[in-house]
């Protein structure tokens, strides 16, 4: 007996492996770092302003005025990540305004629950901003075209002139 007709991977059928190989598929199709970067600011965004911590007998209190105000951008960001994720047409304008309550919790809710808010709503909305779908089916190539390249070989090195 032969293992010529044996599969070289005899478990990638597996339930785990069809599974990773679907969340791949599925996370390819929209901004999947940049949801998960502005769900992750709203985190410290929400937390900080209600953060009690013990030492002792001595009590510190974070809690501010802002705590309302802070809490609003926390779920307007867990929102946002929310649709990056299962509405990617709308990236753009998730994306400016996650980098626009970014931005606004600097003020509102302790610098932005301490700068690690902000930066993690801005570079997720950024990243969504420079997210663009991979189209599926590319354009067909003729045979005899290489790409911009081969074009100014054949023009002989010359530039437009």
């Amino acid at each position: 007996m032969t293992s010529a007709g044996a599969p070289a991977h005899p478990h990638s059928d597996s339930g785990f492996a069809r599974a990773r190989r679907d969340f791949r598929a599925w996370r390819r199709t929209r901004p999947f770092w940049a949801g998960l970067l502005v769900l992750l600011a709203a985190a410290p965004i929400i937390y900080f302003p209600y953060f009690n911590l013990s030492l002792g007998a001595l009590s510190v209190a974070m809690s501010t005025t802002a705590g309302a105000g802070s809490l609003v951008i926390g779920l307007t960001l867990i929102v946002l990540g929310g649709l990056l994720w299962f509405q990617p047409i709308i990236r753009f304008f998730a994306g400016c305004v996650a980098v626009f309550l970014g931005v606004l919790s600097l003020p509102i809710s302790n610098f932005g629950g301490f700068f690690v808010g902000t930066l993690l709503a801005a570079s997720g909305g950024l990243l969504a901003l420079a997210w663009g779908p991979v189209d599926e089916h590319p354009e067909d190539i003729p045979d005899g075209a290489e790409g911009p390249s081969a074009a100014v070989s054949r023009a002989g090195g010359q530039g437009s002139e």
